[in-house]
């Protein structure tokens, strides 16, 4: 073992090797990232299980306070996207807490009550199915005890699932629409995860993504790194108690792919017409496509 770090050692001094890459090297193709460390990718789900764990109780109110609200508008404009109809069946994947499938039952009874109001005869909405699938229980919790608060707790309409988003327990071609908000960063495989999603949609059915990702307004990118990387973990401790949480989670954002870099990724998954929609400056982003 000591003649291997000497060689090891030797190695370093003739190729002039960073330490982090030495650590990549070491750990060959089992590593991966969590923000800005090298970690085993069998080690990575359960970090990334700690941190939402941990934020569960206070996700929302720091949703709040780190987007100053906005991210009420990002995810209003998600949905309008994907333009839900009654009788669809949607996936919404890590959408733990319910944000983004509530927004959609809102927007399927609107379109139920204005079918009534014109006279139509509409018995869709109870065939609706929206999927609520997190891989962590913490986040479904918080999720169920909203819908209670909201009087959806015994919508039928409404299905919370515990799952993967690499390993989806849903069937070929069974889904209209695919949804996954802040979420896709934190999964070990992106590659994975998209092809997932391509897997459980129908012919026709679309893929949106909304994620935290990168600004391209030179003057405003200084300003959001010094906000991301000074007020939010400060403000994670205050408000969570819970510094390391929300550094983790500001620097996945850096970790995180650029817009066209994702884009390829959604196309090489096997979406067509893939585009995304910079949103403040390239704050979030929310990323199209369609299964033909």
């Amino acid at each position: 073992m000591a003649a291997a770090f000497r060689s090891l050692a030797r190695a370093m001094r003739r190729t002039k090797f960073s330490p982090m890459y030495v650590s990549r090297m070491m750990l060959h193709s089992h590593a991966t990232s969590f923000g800005y460390q090298e970690v085993r990718e069998e080690e990575k789900s359960q970090l990334v299980g700690n941190v939402f764990t941990s934020v569960a109780s206070n996700y929302d109110l720091m949703n709040d306070l780190m987007s100053a609200g906005l991210h009420r508008l990002w995810k209003d404009r998600l949905v309008s996207k994907l333009n839900p109809f009654p009788g669809m069946k949607h996936l919404d994947v890590a959408g733990g807490t319910g944000d983004v499938a509530f927004r959609i039952i809102d927007t399927i009874n609107n379109e139920k009550r204005q079918a009534l109001q014109d006279s139509f005869e509409d018995n869709l909405l109870e065939d609706t199915q929206i999927y609520v699938c997190d891989i962590n229980p913490n986040m479904l919790n918080v999720g169920k005890k909203r819908a209670e608060e909201r009087g959806l707790s015994e919508v039928r309409s409404l299905v919370w699932v515990e799952g993967d988003a690499e390993a989806l327990n849903f069937e070929d071609n069974s889904m209209d629409g695919y949804t996954i908000a802040f979420g896709i960063r934190n999964v070990t495989h992106i590659e994975k995860a998209l092809a997932e999603a391509h897997r459980v949609l129908k012919r026709g059915g679309r893929f949106l993504c909304l994620e935290l990702s990168h600004v391209d307004v030179p003057i405003f990118k200084e300003l959001y790194d010094m906000y991301s990387f000074s007020v939010i973990p400060a403000v994670g401790d205050i408000v969570a108690g819970d510094r390391e949480s929300y550094q983790y989670l500001v620097e996945s954002i850096r970790h995180f792919p650029q817009q066209e870099k994702f884009a390829s990724m959604i196309d090489d998954a096997g979406f067509q017409k893939v585009q995304y929609e910079n949103l403040v400056g390239g704050v979030v982003a929310i990323h199209s496509g369609l299964k033909f």
